[in-house]
């Protein structure tokens, strides 16, 4: 087995922890043109550095048929590394004819990818001057750019993995829900630029391991949405809503991440908020015809099982609040509350966030009343506070 592996712009500094492990697993390699501080790095880190098994390493890299065959009869039959500065699939002309000689004599290649010189090394090598406001527009480019010298020089962005970066996936989400129900569009359009650098951040760890790059991502998001919607790029017709989801559900079956799943449920994150959960299993439990005729059904249902909780809540006494029959009879009635308002075409998740927003409306008001009378609201009496709450209806 010969890899391939991409050695970045020739820095130390910028060999992406991909490539390192995977010189490091074959043990043995060979590199062409690399400076002679990498070489050391390699060597440093366990890596035996084979020296005259390629002739003219130059006419190597330009694609010498004769240099690189004359390479590929040198090698016996131990797994070796080749290192290449950049990424092979770009910065390596010879690349194809490599590829063929090693098919003739039957030997399995393997490419690791790596930073490519031309784009990303000239991004970290040239510092970023301050620009005043509104006085450039930066671009995609430059957006992968920015992104791949902060984790080359920010302590912090180095640090990061896909699993510590999770906690910001999910607060940028939400920022972004926030600013969309606040009708702000500046706010929207600086949150939704956040949620853009999780995504850039996520594929640029993913480019450094050598596992796939953010090309990789719009590439497989638009080759998803054109096959999934073949009513508007094919000559599939969708005459409804219902009828575009059932094209949807039935592409989404035949791709090669379904082949796995054994349950129409299969796919749906646990991490969820739960009443978008419930809200999404229901969803799919119904496309399959399990669902109730009308809302009427599931508000009878929504009685049930307010009595069952009762019931139960009765049975467990001064104990309810650790009881787990108890518990299980609340998560009835809410998972079907969420039933009624997906019956109803509502969010139900959505519909939680304004009742909280409500609540937190008008309780501030209620502390904000209190307060100009010189008083606490732990200090008012039920009855004071009932009718606190009742104005704040009125007023907020």
């Amino acid at each position: 087995m010969l890899r391939i592996v991409g050695l970045g712009p020739g820095d130390p500094d910028l060999l992406t922890l991909g490539s390192r492990e995977a010189m490091r697993a074959v043990g043995r390699a060979v590199t062409v043109l690399a400076p002679p501080d990498l070489v050391l790095f390699l060597e440093s880190e366990g890596v035996a550095i084979l020296r005259g098994l390629i002739i003219d390493q130059p006419l190597f890299i330009r694609g010498s048929s004769e240099v690189i065959d004359g390479f590929v009869e040198r090698l016996d039959d131990t797994d070796l590394a080749l290192g290449i500065l950049g990424n092979p699939l770009s910065d390596f002309a010879g690349l194809p004819i490599l590829l063929r000689a090693l098919e003739r004599r039957r030997i399995v290649a393997e490419i690791v990818p790596g930073m490519p010189r031309a784009t990303l090394s000239a991004s970290i090598t040239m510092p970023l001057l301050p620009l005043p406001p509104g006085s450039s527009h930066q671009n995609w480019d430059d957006l992968i750019q920015i992104m791949a010298r902060l984790r080359r020089s920010c302590p912090w962005d180095r640090e990061q993995t896909h699993e510590s970066l999770v906690r910001y996936l999910v607060e940028e989400t939400y920022e972004v829900v926030d600013a969309i129900e606040s009708g702000d569009e500046t706010e929207l359009c600086e949150e939704l630029g956040d949620l853009l650098f999780q995504v850039v951040f996520h594929a640029q760890l993913a480019t450094e391991r050598g596992k796939f790059s953010v090309a990789d991502v719009v590439d497989s998001l638009s080759n998803k949405m054109i096959r999934r919607h073949p009513h508007v790029f094919g000559d599939v017709a969708a005459a409804n809503v219902a009828e575009v989801w059932q094209n949807w559900d039935q592409l989404k079956s035949q791709e090669a991440s379904s082949a796995s799943r054994t349950s129409k449920l299969d796919g749906i994150p646990n991490g969820m908020p739960a009443l978008q959960r419930g809200q999404k299993m229901q969803e799919k439990a119904a496309r399959v015809g399990f669902d109730w005729v009308d809302a009427r059904q599931i508000t009878e249902k929504l009685a049930e099982e307010l009595r069952e909780f009762a019931e139960a809540r009765a049975q467990a006494g001064t104990a309810a609040y650790e009881d787990p029959h108890v518990r299980e009879e609340l998560g009835d009635v809410l998972f079907t509350v969420v039933n009624l308002a997906r019956r109803l075409n509502i969010d139900a998740e959505g519909a939680m966030r304004d009742a909280n927003t409500k609540f937190n409306r008008r309780f501030r008001y209620m502390e904000q009343y209190a307060l100009a009378s010189g008083r606490e609201l732990g200090d008012m009496t039920l009855d004071e506070l009932e009718d606190l709450w009742q104005a704040a209806k009125t007023a907020a």
